[in-house]
């Protein structure tokens, strides 16, 4: 209690900045997963990219990025055990922000998508093991967390193989593939508005507190006939505007007409995922922040749950904005262009098949990761055209970092926590 009494403002400043840092993280590798898919189909070009993913991750993160956030993340430390010290859970918190930052920086510099979940978490439990007790740690949730990283690339992975054959069956390996586009995306535009629209409501507005009752249950049963209604509109505004689509002359690639098509599906599920994404993944940068912040301003009072100020929110959606300008490229180029070569009708499949995931997760509980399941959905995009369209040296690299993201952010955290307490105590 004297610690926090004594040095409170400063621990407070510090928590801003470390917090800082691990947005820009986010921002840097995170963020740039969800936009890899456009720029590597050249949908967009990466300036456009990030300018989109400026815009939309900002107003996700700090519109719907949440009014009330679990401070203790995923339930990974029970709070009753550092009642008696918050200083504890203060040093802890600080020392998880910074070593999962650090190691977002290090696979940022590396190119490497790697989970930001799974950084913050393994963060957590390292300090936890040495500050408080191995049997603070609920091991069961961690297990879960761990099972993510086969869940997550092989559902979407599913998912994304089976809409790209059906991309190809319908309309790709066809005798008019541009009239067979202009018949059946409507169809896919309908998947798009669907899939990101149940996104948006099980996911995005989660933390905003918005509740959709049509008197259907579950929330995920209530978002359903909202989703198909917001499908419909968006299928009939694709159908007016794919009729301006004029066929041009192509010797060289027959294709590229209809690839123009998927081009204009691309920029709109960019904009919808980059929006949900900002308004969940923020969490993991502002949670441990608003834990800090809260446990110095009630003088030690750990909450298991703290009220989410907007300026913390700000502080998480800047940092997320800066992070993905200045170091985001390295990561889009590896989801992009390095696993395997996409396509305006690839990266379609493949941005839908991990928005298809992340509803279905939601729907069942299942533990996912945002990264594992985007690279998941490359992969089977990737996979449909053969194992020989797949950069597997890329994939080993990818697979690596994420078996050693738990272990470095504990080591790190560990580093960090006893570094913490040697200067305030």
């Amino acid at each position: 209690m004297e610690i926090i009494a004594n040095y409170g403002s400063t621990l407070l400043i510090i928590a801003c900045c470390v917090g800082f840092f691990m947005a820009w993280g986010i921002g840097a590798n995170d963020v740039a997963n969800a936009m890899g898919t456009s720029v590597g189909s050249k949908a967009l070009t990466i300036t456009q990219a990030i300018f989109v993913a400026m815009i939309f991750e900002f107003l996700g993160a700090y519109l719907a990025g949440g009014e009330v956030t679990s401070t203790i993340r995923k339930g990974i430390i029970d709070p009753e055990s550092m009642a008696d010290s918050p200083e504890l859970m203060v040093f802890g918190m600080l020392s998880a922000l910074l070593a999962a930052g650090t190691w977002l920086l290090i696979a940022s510099l590396k190119g490497w998508p790697v989970s930001t979940t799974h950084s913050i978490v393994g963060a957590i439990v390292g300090f936890a093991s040495v500050g408080i007790s191995v049997d603070a740690i609920h091991w069961d949730k961690v297990g879960t967390i761990v099972a993510s990283w086969v869940v997550s690339p092989v559902l979407a992975g599913t998912i994304s193989f089976g809409l790209f054959m059906s991309v190809k069956t319908l309309i790709l390996d066809t005798d008019d593939p541009f009239h067979r586009a202009k018949r059946y995306i409507p169809i896919y535009m309908w998947m798009v508005g669907f899939m990101i629209s149940m996104v948006t409501l099980l996911k995005g507005l989660k933390h905003l507190g918005v509740e959709i009752d049509l008197g259907l249950g579950s929330k995920f049963a209530n978002a359903i006939p909202v989703s198909a209604v917001v499908g419909l509109v968006v299928a009939g505004v694709g159908a007016l505007l794919l009729r301006r689509i004029k066929e041009l002359p192509n010797q060289q690639h027959r294709f590229a007409n209809v690839e123009r098509v998927f081009a204009i599906l691309m920029v709109f599920t960019a904009c919808s995922m980059a929006f949900a994404h900002g308004s969940n993944d923020v969490a993991n940068a502002v949670g441990p922040l608003a834990a800090i912040a809260s446990t110095i301003q009630s003088g030690g009072e750990i909450a298991s749950k703290a009220a989410l100020p907007w300026w913390i929110l700000l502080v998480g959606a800047f940092g997320i904005v800066v992070g993905l300008a200045t170091y985001g490229w390295k990561v889009i180029a590896t989801i992009g262009r390095k696993i395997t070569e996409l396509t305006p009708s690839r990266g379609f499949a493949a941005e839908l098949g991990a928005a298809a995931t992340v509803v279905v997760a939601s729907a069942t509980g299942l533990p996912i990761s945002t990264t594992h399941t985007l690279v998941g959905a490359v992969l089977g995009v990737g996979f449909a055209r053969g194992i020989g369209a797949l950069n597997l040296r890329t994939i080993g690299q990818i697979f690596l970092s994420w078996i050693i993201t738990l272990p470095a952010g504990a080591g790190l955290a560990i580093m960090f926590f006893f570094m913490f307490r040697g200067m305030f105590i």
